[in-house]
């Protein structure tokens, strides 16, 4: 008996790609940020009523972490939305991929589009630079003497996390 071929069809590919943005991610951006966003907040609150080592220097050097850390996860989401828009079948294969993991069928992975648009190039080098300006700005706040290590380090990353997830709203209701 023959078998049946499944057609890809585009709004399966949309849903699909909704699918993985919603549970890839959505759900881990709004876990980790309100992981960092109470751990730093605790933090901070420590080091206004424990340590007494709270001033305004510490009050805008953590509003400038947060508006570092949302610069660049608003900037990566900016990237993943326009992924998103312009090649959904490549969140659509890696949610299948991410399928095929989880349930290790003997099946060939399916394999994720090759992603080509003008700048590709440069994608790495914006996402590393990304990085060492959060770790960097962290680093200086603590290095200054501004913030402790847990704040200075939890309070950017709680920016990221939440630019990332508010920078999808509206677009995988």
């Amino acid at each position: 008996m023959p078998k049946l071929v499944t057609v890809l069809r585009p709004e399966k590919i949309d849903e699909q790609a909704r699918n993985y943005v919603r549970s890839h991610i959505l759900l881990p951006a709004g876990t980790i940020g309100l992981v960092c966003m109470v751990g730093g907040i605790g933090a901070l609150g420590y080091q206004l009523l424990a340590s007494h080592t709270y001033s305004w220097v510490t009050f805008l050097s953590s509003s400038l972490l947060i508006v570092v850390g949302a610069a660049c996860g608003f900037a990566q989401a900016r990237y993943h939305r326009y992924l998103f828009k312009t090649f959904p079948e490549v969140y659509a294969a890696k949610l299948r991929t991410a399928v095929a993991q989880r349930t290790r069928k003997a099946k060939s992975e399916p394999d994720v589009p090759v992603i080509e648009h003008p700048g590709r190039g440069f994608v790495t080098a914006i996402s590393i630079a990304g990085a060492v300006l959060v770790f960097g700005s962290s680093a200086a706040a603590y290095m200054r003497g501004d913030l402790d290590l847990l704040p200075s380090v939890l309070v950017p990353w709680a920016g990221f996390f939440w630019a990332k997830l508010f920078c999808w709203r509206g677009v995988v209701d």
